[in-house]
């Protein structure tokens, strides 16, 4: 445009009326710390990342606590091993196969031996049969196959129990109180010639050497309960089609000390035990312990002890950087000639001597801590001392000295301060590492974390291993927490450091 061209009748003088001043800021003063929040919050990622680890420390915490249920976890238990390798059950997903049946093939004196379990307490572990009654293919063998599907949680059907006789009356009053039978006839073992079916709770029924039952021309079972002798008065429920001639215990003992050995249902004996039916969402694992109170058990010890190992790593690091950083020199050469000789011993290395010369002592858990401590600090000073030589020699430090702050005050009062950011962020990722780290030694088998009443997610996946073919929810579930956790504590890492150095975004401290 051509100022000099515009007539002057366009321009017009301005009367200023009043001063002039600086109008007061509508806005509130944002600090450091909100200033941070609120570039986290524009990372969508990290936000959900947050949200996910929320609902996983909140599912550590509170099932250890409310997810009981009565269900003890002594394996000491007599009754364990019977519930254990129980398959994941879910009633909501039970149309997604989450049902805890599993598919099968059996040959035709398996599938008499399962059946017959359904034709005595009414409840059959063959829930569905795809195809019945066909030879395999290239097979030597005359016998027949059927191809079923079989619940878990039936499929074990009796075992033998030595009750007292308190015990004896308790279960035969909840029968009757309940209308649900858990003690069964017992069996007239003199009929078996193999000693070893005489132990075997579920052959109730005429059988070959083999335990392969002989069917009667109607193709019935053919019962072999006993019908004479002492079974200590038994006044409860009875199964069907007894008449009162069937006795349901032996008596054992003196009249002192009497004891009854009785054979028990193990899915209704579980229902008078722990008062509810059998039924886990992640199933059991090889000791019979519920997986998803268990996993939530080894998750709330490995989140604890890993943010245990954060906290004296980030406080020793800090302390150790910071003096470091601040007086340099022959101090920084020294120290880091010290931290540099402790970097490099293999972790492994220092794990192996603490579990050996150490965990005798004071146990497997301080001698793991002790060997995380002994290097983790060294990453944490590294960071410090890079910020305190950052930062050290900027104005407002200057300033700082020239009026007369001491050494104490500069560090921790007005360099500290700045360095904050990446050390809460190196702290935060150190989780996850720990967790990792910790999951791998277990796994490996070189420290056993696992015990009646404590785990981690890593001796879970170590305890599953070995059946990872047959029973692979064992391991399943453990290993989808562990990659969850992971992914979510370093997505979180990385906005929590761009959100406190934003100069640093898409880059690694």
């Amino acid at each position: 445009m051509d100022y000099a061209n515009i007539p002057k009748e366009k321009f017009e003088f301005y009367q200023r009326e009043g001063d002039i001043h600086d109008k007061k800021l509508d806005t509130k003063p944002v600090g450091y710390f909100k200033d941070a929040m609120m570039r986290f919050a524009r990372n969508k990622s990290s936000v959900i990342a947050a949200f996910i680890i929320f609902f996983l420390v909140l599912y550590a915490l509170l099932v250890p606590i409310f997810g009981e249920n009565g269900y003890t976890r002594s394996l000491t238990d007599t009754t364990y091993l019977q519930y254990s390798r129980l398959l994941p059950k879910w009633d909501l997903f039970a149309w997604a196969g989450w049902d805890g049946c599993s598919d099968a093939t059996l040959s035709e004196a398996d599938y008499l031996a399962r059946n017959a379990i359904g034709v005595e307490t009414g409840m059959n572990p063959i829930v569905k049969v795809y195809r019945a009654g066909y030879e395999k293919e290239n097979s030597n063998s005359n016998s027949l196959y059927y191809d079923v599907r079989l619940d878990s949680y039936v499929k074990n059907g009796m075992i033998y129990l030595t009750l007292t006789p308190d015990e004896y009356e308790a279960i035969q009053d909840w029968q009757l109180e309940h209308d649900i039978q858990v003690i069964y006839p017992a069996v007239d073992t003199k009929k078996f010639k193999v000693e070893s079916q005489r132990s075997d709770a579920n052959l109730w029924y005429v059988c070959t050497a083999k335990s392969v039952p002989i069917l009667d021309k109607n193709g019935d079972y053919q019962p072999l309960y006993k019908t004479t002798g002492n079974d200590g008065g038994y006044h409860s429920r009875r199964i069907d089609g007894d008449d009162g001639s069937y006795k349901y215990a032996t008596v054992a003992g003196t009249s002192t000390a009497t004891s009854y050995r009785v054979r028990v249902f193990t899915y209704t004996y579980f229902q008078f035990r722990y008062g509810f039916e059998p039924s886990f969402v992640f199933g059991t694992n090889a000791y019979g312990q519920d997986i998803f109170t268990r996993l939530a058990a080894g998750a709330r010890f490995s989140l604890i002890f890993a943010l245990c190992i954060s906290a004296i790593n980030l406080v020793i690091g800090a302390f150790y950087g910071a003096i470091e950083g601040y007086y340099g020199g022959t101090v920084d050469i020294v120290m880091e000639r010290i931290s540099d000789i402790l970097n490099d011993v293999p972790f492994v290395v220092v794990v192996t001597l603490f579990k050996l010369h150490l965990a005798n002592k004071v146990g497997s858990v301080p001698s793991l801590l002790f060997a995380f401590v002994l290097t983790g600090w060294i990453g944490m000073a590294s960071s410090t001392r890079m910020q305190f030589y950052r930062y050290k020699n900027q104005e407002y430090i200057l300033s700082a000295r020239t009026l007369g702050a001491g050494d104490f005050r500069l560090m921790f009062r007005h360099i500290f301060p700045n360095a904050l950011g990446t050390l809460i962020t190196g702290a935060v990722l150190m989780i996850p590492g720990v967790i990792g780290s910790e999951s791998n030694i277990t796994y490996l088998g070189i420290v056993n974390l696992d015990s009646s009443t404590r785990t981690s997610i890593g001796s879970m996946l170590s305890a599953g291993r070995s059946m990872i073919s047959a029973f692979p929810h064992i391991i399943l579930f453990p290993a989808l927490f562990i990659s969850l956790l992971m992914i979510s504590f370093n997505l979180f890492g990385n906005g929590l450091r761009d959100a406190f150095n934003p100069s640093l975004r898409g880059t690694e401290d």
